[in-house]
């Protein structure tokens, strides 16, 4: 820094302290030093601040040098910038080649000083010396060092004011000379004239542009003012859909095309960056009800006789529409209803933790399969997910339960996720109202951990870039004889033959995996089992279900953003049984039913999506019976 090596004179490296003791200057010029801070060049090229207060040395010096004789010869390179202007100066230069006057105690004139170009010159000063590269940069850079005829440089003598007040005329002759060299073609004449010149010219663009700047901080302003949250994003998401359907039960005429809806609204706050706390609000024209009336697939003949349940069920069509589960009570066509409610944490490094009153297993769960989103991509519910993350109303598409868990990741590529939930959990106790023998008014009864619930995990894991894979399990206790999945007419009356109010106990296992062949096609499927057991003393029931899923999956299909997906697969079909339940219910004619899917979905632009598409099912429910079935859908949504 400067204020280090400003120091050094031919007489050697002192210190300014040493001066502020000696006797009152006679004869020095009038010196005022502007800034206690000088500006320091770096070796990069920048300016900042030095800070050259060592011991208030620099108010000392002004304060002896001021009382001088103010009409002395002033220093003849040293020109102090008025309005105090900072001086530039790299940080290794001093002064050069000095003329030392001759002092009150100055040597004989055989001690004159003679310049050297090389350190090596000076015999008494050695490579061990505190400032020895200090002088090596002074005289081999900048050639500011003199010595003594005897090749010495005697650096630990005290210099005098006058040999100070010569060497800082050199080091500010050298300043004055490093600062014409950088700036003394920084700026002509004709440069201004031709800047002025352009201003004028464009006198009008540069008003409009300002114009448009004081706009634009206007509207930012108002923005934040009136912006909605500083730690809430909101986004949304509308699907409008035409759907309509040819086949059925047999003696069933074909429904009528239908037109439906649903919004959803969505709100995520995060309080410390890490955290989510999600909020959904949603409604939708679907009917239903308790006994399906004003449903696509009670029109077909598909559904079952109580809550709708069917293998015809669009992806983003609710579990239960226009019903209140919980208390059978009906939900009107578009009215708003909270959907969403979940709050998510970390707590450890691997660990985080979730909770909410209206939630859904897919908020935990990974879907594994590229096929799944309600309203960009499959367009059945049979297609979305592994019929276990469907069981208990896990994805009831309407936030059906009460639900905590948790999420660890073992490793970057294996994580653990489960939960528990509960359906009625705002519910203190069971109605006694019944509508069927054994089943209330709150079928799903009552309480936290009294009611029907469920435990689920999931073990997700990436063994490689390419392939992902999911295992599920779901333990569940329901009050009533059901599945809880919403995927077939069977869902409801799970144990053929048994009553419905007959608990029943479900211990479900799944696999679902995704192999990308290439950035733009994957091969993904699934398969499930679903094994329920009656929970009551009085009755010896159980059944098996199956169901597995094929198909390819591919992306920017035709144009970038464009999807597309064909697959294949069982719906949940009745396998095995034992006890009281029985294989084929009453008036029915076993058959495996299968389903057939395929679909297009078009980007239009970054917030609109229009997915037609159709799926077939051969030998509906099961049941050949039935006529084979064609849904098909033309889908638009729009988010934002």
């Amino acid at each position: 820094m400067m204020s280090k090596y400003l120091l050094a004179s031919a007489s050697g490296m002192g210190f300014l302290c040493l001066i502020a003791g000696l006797s009152p200057v006679q004869a020095l010029p009038s010196l005022e030093i502007a800034d206690e801070n000088v500006a320091v060049n770096q070796n990069d090229g920048s300016y900042q601040k030095n800070d050259f207060n060592q011991s208030n040395l620099a108010k000392n010096i002004s304060s002896k040098l001021l009382i001088a004789n103010e009409n002395q010869k002033k220093f003849s390179s040293v020109k102090q910038q008025q309005n105090n202007q900072d001086l530039g100066v790299d940080s290794a230069v001093t002064y050069k080649q000095p003329v030392i006057p001759q002092s009150i105690n100055s040597s004989p004139s055989s001690d004159k000083l003679a310049q050297v170009t090389s350190v090596s010159q000076l015999s008494d000063v050695q490579p061990t010396d505190w400032a020895f590269q200090a002088l090596q940069s002074l005289v081999e850079r900048y050639g500011c060092i003199a010595g003594y005829p005897n090749q010495t440089y005697r650096g630990n003598r005290a210099m005098t004011r006058y040999e100070f007040a010569a060497g800082l005329n050199a080091c500010l002759e050298r300043i004055n000379e490093l600062i014409a060299t950088a700036t003394g073609d920084l700026v002509k004449k004709e440069d201004l004239a031709a800047l002025q010149k352009l201003q004028e010219q464009f006198a009008a663009e540069l008003s409009t542009l300002r114009g448009r700047v004081d706009a634009v901080e206007a509207r930012t302003a108002e923005l934040e003012v009136n912006q909605f949250s500083t730690t809430t994003k909101l986004n949304g998401e509308v699907i409008i859909a035409g759907v309509g359907a040819t086949g059925g039960a047999p003696n069933d005429s074909d429904p009528n095309i239908i037109l439906v809806n649903r919004v959803r609204l969505n709100l995520t706050t995060s309080f410390t960056g890490k955290d989510s706390l999600i909020t959904g609000l949603q409604a939708y024209n679907f009917l239903g009800g308790a006994d399906g009336q004003g449903s696509l697939q009670q029109s077909l003949g598909l559904a079952s006789p109580l809550l709708s349940s069917s293998s015809a069920r669009t992806s983003f069509e609710p579990q239960f529409p226009g019903l209140n589960v919980n208390t059978l009570s009906s939900v009107g066509a578009n009215s708003v209803q909270l959907y969403k409610l979940l709050y998510i944490f970390p707590v450890a490094n691997k660990l985080t933790l979730f909770a909410g009153t209206a939630a859904e297993t897919s908020d935990a769960f990974p879907a594994i399969t590229p096929f799944y989103g309600e309203g960009q991509e499959s367009i059945s519910r049979f297609a979305g997910l592994n019929p276990v993350l469907r069981v208990s109303g896990g994805t009831s598409g309407t936030g059906l339960a009460s639900a905590a868990g948790f999420i660890y990741s073992i490793s970057p590529n294996l994580d653990l996720r489960a939960l528990y939930g509960s359906v009625n959990a705002n519910l203190p106790q069971k109605s006694a109202d019944e509508v069927l023998p054994g089943v209330s008014t709150t079928p799903l009864g009552g309480g936290l951990f009294s009611g029907s619930s469920v435990v689920a995990a999931q073990l997700t894991f990436k063994p490689s870039p390419d392939l992902d894979i999911g295992l599920n399990y779901a333990n569940s206790y329901h009050e009533i004889n059901i599945l809880g999945t919403g995927l077939i007419s069977g869902d409801v009356g799970a144990l053929a033959g048994v009553e419905a109010g007959t608990p029943v106990k479900l211990n479900s296992f799944g696999g679902t995996v995704t192999w990308r062949l290439s950035p733009k096609i994957a091969l993904s499927g699934y398969g499930a089992a679903l094994f329920v057991d009656a929970a009551s003393n009085s009755v010896n029931a159980s059944t098996t279900f199956t169901s597995w899923m094929a198909g390819v999956h591919f992306r920017d299909l035709f144009k970038s953003g464009n999807t597309a997906g064909i697959l294949f697969g069982q719906p949940l079909f009745r396998s095995d049984t034992g006890g009281s339940a029985q294989l084929t219910p009453t008036g029915e004619n076993r058959a495996t039913p299968y389903h057939l899917e395929a679909y297009y979905r078009l980007q239009v632009s970054d917030n609109i999506s229009i997915t037609p598409g159709a799926f077939v099912l051969f030998n509906p429910e099961g049941n050949s019976n039935n006529e084979t079935t064609t849904v098909g859908v033309l889908r638009t949504t729009f988010t934002f």
